[in-house]
């Protein structure tokens, strides 16, 4: 491993075998699929995280799989990270409109004064803040803002951080803030806003979150998009830690954690998005088949999805969408169940509008909290009367769905309305979901 203060080493695998001392990426040909992967296992004892190491190794042979150009990178100091990420942001910015980016951190993670902080590698993660602030890469700020918008194609970052082991799993944690992706964006991290995600001690085994993507990125049909296969990942990443042998582990369980905004419907296996179709009619066997899929796709009420995936189940037990039909009925049974809640003023008539956008209504419907707020801020620019209310009660929608954000900006309306009550739980919703607003946007600004 790297000496602390090291800026650790990097390679590309588009050049098998080349490795050395250095802080950036390698500088392999413009690809429509770009990947880095960053895995910082060295920390002060009792720290360090044997896993990691493996997670990118691991990963790595995936993604290449999947046609990605990949380059790993291992224990960076800050200054190594910051020169990293940067060559990556260069890269991407130079790739073509519609290239696919997959970033990745494992490592240790936390947020201070609502930053979120990839540690380097060295650095103590119980250092006093402004040494983790001095030598950690602030990803809002130093990672997100920096990779250019990507509107009709897809942008994923993917941190398996917020580590800690069962040694110090239940004493005070700084897990992640909330966030929202950017426009094209897709952010995933291993354990939701707040939450501790639980390392293994061996260097042969995968952390929990990485070994769930790295079993479903080589295990999905071709057609599955990457929106799809992450929800698959978290469902996976739950069912595997509340099953698990030892009790610690599950009281411990990670829900991972999932900002979506991207409209492009990026498939797994394929290098343009319009080869999904071909991929999704060439794994269907029959029309009827077809058909129930297609009704499952185009529903927009919770109800309704839950009707066509049972028909489907019920019709195809061994249809090529089995997994997606369950994840999507898993979804829409947790909407109906928390719109049918007093705290969440939303009708039927809200999710048929025409003047919505029909992707987010669809997505809404199977449980999505982005969808649910972006639609909120679209009722809002309305302006009228009528769009105010939808407005509340989407953002109503999407603080129960989990979205903290939404939670907070729904705290700021009830305090604009005169609703003191109403805004102090909305503002405790948001911070139990794990949201710490910035403090340009906290109680001075109220």
């Amino acid at each position: 491993m790297a000496l602390a203060g090291s800026p650790g080493w990097a390679r590309s695998l588009s050049e098998p075998g080349v490795s050395g001392m250095s802080g950036t990426a390698g500088t392999a040909g413009t690809s429509n699929r770009l990947a880095l992967l960053i895995g910082n296992a060295d920390y002060p004892e009792p720290h360090d995280l044997p896993p990691i190491h493996k997670n990118v190794m691991d990963l790595s042979d995936a993604l290449a799989e999947r046609g990605f150009d990949v380059t790993e990178a291992m224990d960076l100091n800050e200054a190594g990270m910051l020169a990293t990420v940067r060559e990556f942001v260069n890269r991407v910015a130079k790739a073509p409109p519609d290239a696919t980016t997959f970033f990745y951190y494992a490592g240790h993670g936390l947020q201070v004064q609502a930053n979120n902080l990839l540690l380097g590698c060295g650095v103590n993660p119980r250092a006093p803040r402004k040494d983790l602030l001095a030598n950690s890469l602030v990803l809002q700020h130093q990672l997100l803002a920096q990779l250019p918008a990507r509107p009709n194609a897809l942008n994923m970052l993917v941190i398996d951080a917020c580590r800690t082991d069962l040694r110090h799993a239940f004493g005070d944690q700084d897990g992640f803030n909330q966030v929202e992706a950017p426009v094209g964006g897709l952010v995933c991290f291993s354990t939701d806003a707040g939450r501790p995600a639980v390392s293994p001690d061996r260097p042969d085994q995968n952390t929990f979150y990485t070994a769930s993507l790295v079993k479903l990125l080589r295990e999905a049909p071709a057609h599955t998009t990457f929106n799809d296969l992450f929800r698959l990942v978290k469902q996976d990443v739950e069912q595997t830690m509340l099953a698990h042998p030892v009790a610690a582990i599950r009281q411990l369980a990670q829900r991972p954690f999932i900002a979506d905004n991207a409209a492009a419907q990026v498939p797994v296996g394929a290098t343009a998005a319009q080869l999904q179709a071909q991929a999704l009619a060439h794994a269907i066997q029959s029309e009827a088949e077809l058909q129930a899929w297609q009704a499952v796709q185009e529903a927009t009420w919770p109800l309704d999805v839950i009707a066509r995936c049972r028909h489907y189940l019920d019709g195809f037990e061994k249809g090529s969408q089995v997994g997606l039909a369950r994840l999507y009925l898993s979804g829409a049974l947790e909407a109906t169940r928390l719109l049918r809640s007093k705290n969440v003023r939303l009708y039927k008539t809200s999710f048929i509008s025409p003047t919505q956008d029909h992707a987010d209504l669809h997505r809404a419907a199977r449980g999505d909290k982005d969808a649910a707020a972006r639609i909120a801020r679209q009722h809002k620019a309305q302006g009228d009367e009528r769009g105010l209310l939808r407005y509340a009660g989407w953002l109503q929608y999407a603080s129960a769905l989990g979205n903290g954000i939404a939670s907070y900006e729904l705290a700021l309306l009830y305090r604009e309305t005169g609703q003191a009550v109403q805004a102090a739980q909305a503002e405790a919703r948001a911070l139990e979901l794990g949201y710490q607003p910035p403090r340009s946007l906290s109680h001075e600004r109220k």
